[in-house]
């Protein structure tokens, strides 16, 4: 299995960076909650999970869905006003737009013989 990397580092090791410039902000500049760095952190892990899933040439749906429920969240969590019911449309709307692009990008199996068959005269 190959190691995919960023910015030549390994994801673990580029999240860890990250992680650490988090906590200094959060120490220094912007005095954020343990919650806060961590849904900053979670947000982090998806952008890395969408890098892999591209660089892998893997579904990228999934990582992409999760980085926009990661989103909504860090979104909360920073204090945007945005009850269950709203959440749930905004996640769906990722969902079908996903589900549209995905739809564009996945041809099914032909069968070569009933690519090439002829109609029959009737």
């Amino acid at each position: 299995m190959p190691t995919y990397r960023i910015f030549g580092r390994e994801p673990a090791a580029v999240l860890a960076f990250i992680a650490i410039l988090v906590k200094l902000a959060s120490a220094y500049v912007f005095h954020a909650t343990e919650t806060q760095q961590a849904t900053v952190n979670t947000v982090a892990a998806c952008v890395v999970a969408v890098l892999i899933a591209i660089s892998a040439h893997d579904s990228v749906g999934a990582a992409v869905f999760n980085l926009a429920q990661a989103l909504v969240a860090a979104a909360v969590g920073f204090g945007l006003k945005l009850d269950a019911d709203h959440q749930a449309l905004w996640l769906s709307l990722v969902s079908v737009a996903i589900g549209l692009w995905s739809r564009t990008q996945v041809t099914a199996p032909v069968p070569k013989a009933a690519a090439t068959a002829q109609p029959r005269a009737v």
